[in-house]
């Protein structure tokens, strides 16, 4: 990453923090065609349980993260990061009152050196319509195509209502038959215009029309990653680098687990860190919303307000046990705890 950080223009110029984001969208709701009527089954966090610290820029297990670290950096490298940044991801160098508004007491995401601060937001994304609900999408982690539209809503900061189908077989793809009468991925849900549709290009397409900037206004070829054989490529090759995870259902997972509340996950997937929660969410038939972090998004700011801690992902927030944490081995662990079925 810092490659092409230093390929990319600093603005010296200061800018406004960025919107709130969306943390009033992320609370849990009944998913699509549910009624709101049935309650989740009850689950609690492993006895003794406590959160661990926050530990910014390092890795709590070396030895145990680092092939997992390689593979990940692999597969964001062979999608040449796509869904890191924004689309209209800029950079700014700050000083004086603006460096001075930077951290976390004001709950403004940045890095402060001294006598100046470091900050990036996504201006282009700034005045683009924001839907008030999150997107809902049928998908499966290890689909390229289903990737293809998880990198686009991050490009365009966008929350997803993820609605995991391992396989096209497993998860929801059985609510996903009784809705459409097929199982199909993508397919996507707009609560907020009435909209579904599925294949994955016209998805991408139907996001960028309707909550992406005016097309004016970025170059078109910021999107080519998302395109044409390329994608389909270099997605698979990312997804066997991975080993294939998230592909299909875990075989202890619990079977009442997709009636679980929706659990919260904060990142952007293409982080090495981020991807072993989602692809352990997925293996699991987790239903959860990804909070989207890449750079120049306004949620950093909202989850520096929300922890009070330094800028950090993975962050999952879990409705069904009240547990909050950090840490991407140690949420991998807490959800092998809680949502799988433990051997005789």
């Amino acid at each position: 990453m810092p490659v092409l950080l230093l390929l990319l223009p600093i603005a010296l110029r200061p800018t406004a923090p960025g919107r709130a984001g969306f943390v009033q969208m992320v609370q849990p709701t009944t998913r699509p065609g549910d009624g709101g009527a049935a309650r989740p089954p009850a689950v609690a966090a492993p006895a003794g349980f406590v959160a661990p610290k926050p530990k910014p820029l390092s890795m709590t297990r070396p030895k145990e993260q680092l092939p997992s670290l390689i593979t990940g950096g692999l597969a964001l490298a062979v999608r040449l990061a796509t869904g890191v940044f924004t689309l209209g991801w800029t950079p700014w160098l700050l000083t004086g009152d603006d460096a001075a508004a930077v951290g976390v007491e004001s709950g403004t995401y940045g890095f402060r050196l001294g006598p100046v601060a470091f900050r990036d937001t996504s201006p282009l994304l700034a005045e683009a319509v924001r839907p008030e609900e999150p997107l809902v999408l049928y998908e499966y982690e290890g689909s390229p195509f289903c990737r293809k539209v998880r990198e686009a809503a991050l490009l365009l900061d966008l929350p997803l209502a993820l609605r995991p189908c391992p396989g096209a077989r497993a998860g929801f793809a059985s609510e996903l038959q009784e809705r459409t009468g097929r199982m199909t991925v993508p397919f996507l849900v707009d609560p907020n215009t009435g909209t579904e549709m599925f294949e994955s290009d016209d998805i991408v397409e139907y996001m960028l029309s309707t909550y992406g900037p005016p097309r004016a206004a970025y170059d078109p070829k910021a999107l080519w990653p998302l395109r044409g054989g390329f994608q389909v490529a270099t997605a698979t090759l990312a997804t066997l680098l991975r080993g294939l995870a998230g592909s299909q259902r875990q075989p202890n997972a619990r079977p009442d687990n997709e009636a679980m509340q929706p659990l919260q996950l904060w990142g952007y997937e293409p982080s090495p860190f981020v991807r072993p929660v989602r692809e352990k969410l997925c293996a699991l038939c987790l239903p959860h919303t990804l909070v989207p972090t890449a750079r120049g998004s306004a949620n950093r700011d909202a989850l520096v307000r929300k922890t009070g801690v330094q800028f950090q992902v993975p962050y999952l927030v879990d409705p069904n046990t009240g547990v909050e944490l950090f840490e991407s081995p140690e949420i991998v662990e807490y959800l092998e705890a809680v949502y799988t079925v433990p051997s005789r």
